[in-house]
């Protein structure tokens, strides 16, 4: 029976596979069943299946020799499908799970493709790109295998993301779990609210390295929100013991119109405004002013600093009484890599990346500084002329006591969420795959009122599970969460979904909206 190690290399472009200390083939993913035959699927012997006298070397002593080896791309030789000798690069590592050792060979073929078989197309160079792929100077057996590393690249910054996206989960989770519970004195509080921060510029990082490992369109997940609630969190951030003082003021719109945006990006755009304005008021008696109010427009808007087509939005100020911007400057505000502050840490994508993401809403973003009077930087998104609700921010208003199932097949990941949601006062039955999941639903189905479940587990997915409960009840609330993939197009409006990693206050919040939305229909 194969065990399943949660491989993560299923769809690479290349052959995969992991081997055990003594020399089996344990698992191995489709192309490298199609490359070698049936023999890769009954746990073969690496010796007495694939490997040949070509590589002068027993594979026992090449497992041993890989080890203390520090170049992990070598070139060997394998028995392919109908008996031939082929070369092939070798990029081969060890890892260890649940204490085992096993050793990961990815294999890039050297030969051309055989006769007939069709040829992989180069991409399409644009302007800027880099010439990695580039057509020109290269024969198409070269292209096949530089396609070849870039998938096997591509799957292993995937199955990277995801782990570092539970890890971060755990981290994030815990450190707001407790600043919740903390007073605001608290000596230990600055050092803990500095742990959230660098877990969430970490996160950044593995949204980034998430983003580059997919082929495909990267679909965000958006929903109907209230930027209220995410203009709130984000001056949280910087209100924190031991930074310099700062007069804040938070002139929030009541009836503020819906609208419809990734929240987790949106979040990012708002705290890096505000971490320019932050730099810019230090050193002198500081006020920033946070607005959010509606604008509704029969015309098309065309000025110096913003041209909008008629319709309705909403729009998020953010002024400062700060040093300004040069007006030589102010134009190449938005330019990646530009920037004033002549320091490691400022790379000039700040204002770039907020330009990005509030583009990929269909919105703009408008930098205003007249001489001595600070900068404002103005956010305006297209909404709908429907009011939602301000939720929740205090704790003791995202308290429960409804039955949660949660599904994840990390277990710190589990007991992030079960402490989470149990001291809220909601009961928690816990799943590490879906198997067992279905297996505690079918139970007693009636005394579950919601399920929140990861979509990338070994085994049995989370979309899969999704469909196979819907099964036994086609209304049970569920809430998906991912740190990778998205929940597809058409259920994006009926699904809800939560990013990993994800604070305290974000898991109970989007805990709450689900079961109120059940509860409403």
């Amino acid at each position: 029976m194969k065990l399943d190690l949660g491989f993560g290399l299923d769809h690479a472009g290349c052959s995969a596979f992991l081997v055990d200390a003594s020399g089996i083939v344990r698992q191995a993913n489709q192309v490298a069943v199609q490359t070698f035959g049936t023999v890769m699927e009954g746990q073969p012997a690496l010796s007495a299946s694939i490997w040949t006298l070509e590589n002068d070397i027993a594979p026992e002593e090449f497992l041993a020799k890989s080890e203390r080896s520090s170049v992990p791309m070598t070139r060997l030789s394998f028995r392919v499908k109908g008996g031939a000798t082929v070369p092939f690069q070798s990029y081969v590592c060890s890892q260890v799970r649940d204490g085992q050792k096993f050793y990961l060979f990815q294999l890039i073929r050297e030969t051309a493709p055989a006769a007939g078989a069709p040829a992989l197309a180069p991409p399409a160079q644009t302007s800027g790109q880099t010439g990695f792929l580039r057509a020109e100077g290269f024969s198409s057996e070269t292209t096949v295998v530089q396609k070849q590393k870039l998938d096997c690249a591509l799957q292993l910054a995937r199955s990277v993301a995801l782990d570092f996206n539970n890890a971060l989960t755990t981290i994030l989770g815990h450190a707001s779990w407790l600043l919740s519970r903390m007073e605001p004195s608290h000596p230990w509080r600055m050092s803990l609210a500095e742990v959230e921060k660098a877990a969430q510029r970490a996160a950044e990082i593995a949204e980034d390295l998430a983003a580059f490992s997919r082929q495909e369109k990267d679909l965000r997940s958006q929903t109907q929100g209230n930027l209220n609630d995410l203009v709130r969190h984000a001056v949280e951030v910087f209100q924190r013991p031991g930074l310099p003082h700062i007069l804040w003021t938070l002139q929030l719109e009541k009836q503020l119109f819906s609208v419809k945006l990734d929240e987790a990006k949106m979040q990012q755009a708002f705290i890096k405004i505000l971490e320019n304005a932050v730099e810019a008021v230090v050193g002198r008696e500081g006020r920033i002013i946070v607005r959010t109010h509606n604008q509704s427009f029969d015309a098309p808007v065309k000025s110096k600093t913003i041209q909008l087509p008629a319709g309705s939005y909403v729009c998020v100020e953010i002024a400062d009484n700060g040093i300004g911007i040069p007006q030589d400057v102010l134009p190449r505000v938005f330019e990646p890599f530009f920037s004033t502050k002549n320091t490691p840490e400022h790379r000039g994508l700040g204002l770039a990346w907020v330009y990005g993401i509030v583009s990929n809403h269909d919105g703009i973003v408008s930098v205003t500084s007249p001489p001595g009077q600070g900068t404002a930087v103005r956010v305006f998104l297209p909404a709908q002329k429907r009011i939602v609700k301000d939720q929740a921010t205090r704790i003791e208003d995202l308290r429960g006591n409804q039955t949660v199932l949660l599904v994840d097949n990390d277990e710190m990941v589990l007991s992030l969420g079960e402490t989470i949601l149990a001291s809220a006062g909601y009961k928690v039955w816990v799943a590490s795959s879906g198997q067992r999941a279905l297996e505690l639903f079918s139970q007693t189905p009636a005394e579950i009122d919601l399920i929140i479940t990861d979509l990338v587990m070994p085994g049995m997915s989370g979309r899969e599970l999704i469909d196979r409960i819907r099964r036994f009840s086609p209304t049970v609330p569920v809430l998906s969460m991912s740190g990778y993939v998205r929940p597809s197009t058409e259920d994006r409006d009926d699904e809800f979904y939560l990013r990993k990693p994800y604070t305290t206050q974000e898991l109970l919040r989007k805990v709450k909206q689900v079961l109120a939305h059940a509860a409403a229909s």
